[in-house]
């Protein structure tokens, strides 16, 4: 229950601060700016990493959990409970925003600039990186340390300030499925929903080719989780 209670906590903070940055940016001339909401993103993350990581593992999205399964490094029975948790706190953190912003239309809610297809493949190939960094600094099912906290949250700031104007670079299907919710933005949320999926999973193929054998993909139980 610990583990759920930091899923759904760290989600929440993941999910307030970043959409709540892009909402306090939309009502208050831009103040925040484009850098500072990709920069929030990043930092709230890292933040979450030295909060629960060493409890939960802190993975606060629904793609990096299955990620960490498909790895085995994470066993079946949990992944569910830990994507319903990620996904309460998500949509708490919107419904907070929603009572704070009631005239926001879409509370941060993720939508495609361009085409459908360059947004899916957007979202495919960022969580796909996200996703080899993150097996490549964490142990076992668990992002946690010094370096798994700054890489972490370097990639996804990164990811966001060049990959935002784009396809809102969530890379997190609870990110972007609880503004879409709350606000009934629903359009296109098919898309946050699959290619932050496929792009995790083929981001572990990716780092089981990069990394020696044994080293990306191995049961939980072979590793210092």
């Amino acid at each position: 229950m610990r583990k759920l209670v930091a899923e759904a906590f760290g989600t929440f903070c993941l999910v307030f601060a970043g959409t709540g940055a892009v909402v306090v940016n939309d009502t208050h001339g831009g103040v925040v700016t484009h850098v500072g909401v990709a920069l929030t993103f990043g930092l709230v993350v890292l933040a979450m990493i030295y909060t629960v990581g060493d409890v939960s593992g802190c993975h606060l999205n629904p793609a990096v959990t299955l990620g960490f399964f498909a790895a085995r490094r994470f066993e079946w029975r949990r992944v569910v409970p830990y994507i319903l948790a990620q996904c309460v706190g998500a949509v708490l953190a919107s419904l907070a925003l929603r009572a704070m912003f009631p005239a926001h239309p879409s509370l941060g809610a993720t939508l495609p600039a361009g085409t459908v297809l360059q947004s899916w493949v957007m979202e495919f190939v960022l969580t796909l990186m996200l996703m080899v960094v993150i097996l490549s600094v964490s142990t076992g099912s668990k992002e946690k340390g010094i370096l798994a906290g700054v890489a972490v949250g370097a990639v996804i700031a990164l990811e966001a300030m060049f990959a935002g104007p784009v396809s809102g670079a969530s890379m997190n299907p609870a990110r972007s499925l609880a503004p879409a919710v709350v606000a009934g933005r629903l359009d296109h949320l098919w898309v946050y929903l699959t290619a932050p999926v496929v792009g995790a999973l083929a981001g572990v193929v990716v780092c089981s080719a990069i990394h020696a054998p044994g080293e990306c993909c191995r049961p939980e139980s072979e590793t210092k989780s």
